[in-house]
């Protein structure tokens, strides 16, 4: 799903990313249950979730849900924001929606960390954490950006449809990818001290 300024709005809030997210991977569930896993209480997920279905995020699941507890399901499997002019006349909301998946990327991470030396080690000797700073022009990292997705899109998706097709020993993956510029900052004027990555002391 192409995000519009109403779904930007509505997702520029961390627990709606990840509320988003969890239906997307684990399939329909409640408020309370889904409340349970991001630490939250009940009122507090379930607003979020009617917040989530005005914009279009997520729905009701009438085949699950009953008089006493409703559940909820993920409309889309993915979204993207592609919009240059809707960047430009939302900068506050895109900046909050952009941190908050910025957010949720370093819980997969940090989760996958906690579990680093209780994993098999087949999939310990899988697990990368890598960075290469490069030098490219806007249209290099288009390209680069182009490449990547084409070389994501040949294997399988974690969906249901597909995970019930997959190999034995296939396993949730997930595959976090970032082009960040960092663009070059003018020399530190003369007289004035240096801040660490000016001197070259930072990590790239």
């Amino acid at each position: 799903m192409a995000l519009d300024a109403k779904g930007l709005r509505a997702l520029a809030h961390p627990v709606r990313v990840r509320l988003v997210g969890l239906l997307r991977k684990h399939g329909p569930s409640t408020a309370t249950r889904l409340a349970e896993r991001l630490g939250v209480n009940s009122g507090t997920a379930s607003y979020h979730l009617r917040q989530l279905a005005a914009a279009g995020f997520v729905a009701e699941d009438a085949e699950r849900g009953n008089a006493r507890e409703r559940w909820w399901r993920a409309v889309h499997r993915t979204t993207w924001l592609n919009d240059s002019e809707l960047v430009e006349q939302e900068p506050e909301a895109t900046l909050a929606y952009l941190q908050s998946v910025a957010a949720a990327y370093t819980l997969h991470t940090q989760r996958a960390l906690n579990e680093f030396h209780t994993m098999p080690r087949v999939w310990r000797e899988v697990f990368d954490m890598s960075d290469w700073p490069l030098r490219l022009t806007t249209e290099e990292a288009t390209t680069l950006s182009e490449e990547l997705t084409a070389v994501v899109a040949r294997y399988r998706r974690d969906t249901p449809q597909e995970a019930a097709q997959a190999p034995e020993g296939a396993e949730r993956v997930v595959l976090i990818t970032h082009v960040v510029p960092e663009l070059d900052r003018p020399e530190t004027p003369p007289g004035r001290p240096a801040v660490q990555g000016e001197a070259g002391t930072g990590t790239s």
